[in-house]
């Protein structure tokens, strides 16, 4: 019998979707928050297949980005509820560390989804988009789009959170990577000496963020014409802020995610290519995990030469650029979630 149940705690958000546990076991969903269409699609792909498995599911969610002290609290109560296993995508990826040991310590499975933990072996294993080259497809495909005038940009960086969970990381050097600019320390961002960089500031990966980051990095350097965004709503306040200026044909905005939305400000001019990725995808494989370790004890390994295990790719454009490889929005249309 499907059952939902609401309740919330410690300024927690949850829910508990799915199938009265039989010998699929049960799980806990811990995502960012649960109002961004890359988490909603990742508690759909996770619901179906606990239900699919005969698992309870309990998925909990913090306010905002960022928000630690939530995840933390949902953690205790899966331990607390014998949860077989945690799929979690960490807003802090080194302070809910201790925490994911203590579920670890109790016997529970732990995998990060999307957001590597720092470091990334505290979790038994983590499935998600590769993220660094998520950003290397954007970056190579401005740096192409732009030919010569590369060597000139003026580049803004819309960054997630100043506490760089590595998911943020992984993008923004990967962008670098991708667009020709040297890396310092490739676990932070920030500490680049290229020219080209305007500055950082940070978004909570939400549109209100995105405009007003940009509006900060335009009073640093109004000629900025290269942005790239950890997301596509931090994109969209962007586009915004570079709109109320009168700026918003004349500068690059790249991303990452492949949510609808996205995918439709790509035809609509908006963005100009974002690397789209699977979250219902890395849930539901996420789930069939955990049905596997609560049944004999097994746990999924690495994509081969990988660390984590890898759910794919692509990038999105409806201007391909010779050398790197993309798909058509129609295409994108057809993959994307939200």
């Amino acid at each position: 019998m499907k059952k939902l149940i609401s309740v919330s705690a410690f300024a927690l958000l949850a829910s508990t979707l799915g199938a009265q546990a039989q010998d699929g076991g049960s799980a806990c969903l811990i995502t960012k928050t649960d109002t961004n269409p890359f988490f909603v699609k990742m508690r759909e792909g996770a619901a179906a297949k606990a239900e699919e498995l005969g698992m309870t599911l309990n998925s909990y969610a913090g306010k905002v980005d960022g928000d630690n002290e939530s995840q933390v609290a949902a953690i205790e109560t899966c331990i607390a509820n014998g949860a077989d296993g945690i799929l979690i995508t960490a807003s802090s990826t080194s302070a809910i560390v201790p925490s994911v040991q203590q579920a670890r310590d109790a016997g529970i499975l732990v995998i990060a989804l999307d957001t590597p933990l720092d470091p990334i072996d505290a979790a038994d294993m983590t499935f998600a988009t590769d993220n660094f080259l998520a950003g290397d497809l954007i970056g190579q495909w401005a740096k192409a789009k732009l030919g010569d005038a590369a060597a000139d940009a003026r580049v803004a960086f819309l960054d997630l959170d100043v506490s760089q969970p590595t998911v943020g990381v992984l993008r923004d050097q990967g962008f670098m990577q991708g667009f020709g600019i040297d890396l310092a320390d490739p676990n932070k961002w920030g500490d680049e000496s290229d020219s080209r960089i305007v500055g950082h500031d940070v978004t909570q990966g939400n549109e209100e963020g995105g405009r007003k980051a940009m509006e900060n990095l335009l009073a640093t350097d109004p000629m900025i014409n290269v942005v790239y965004t950890i997301n596509e709503p931090a994109a969209a306040g962007a586009y915004e802020a570079l709109k109320a200026i009168g700026r918003e044909n004349d500068v690059l905005i790249v991303s990452v995610d492949g949510g609808c939305p996205g995918v439709q400000n790509i035809a609509d001019g908006v963005i100009g290519a974002t690397s789209q990725q699977y979250p219902l995808l890395m849930a539901s494989k996420g789930i069939e995990a955990i049905a596997a370790f609560a049944k004999d004890g097994s746990k999924p390994e690495a994509t081969e030469g990988k660390n984590f295990f890898d759910t794919g790719v692509k990038l999105v454009t409806d201007q391909p650029v010779e050398g790197v490889e993309s798909i058509s929005v129609e295409e994108g249309k057809n993959l994307c979630w939200g």
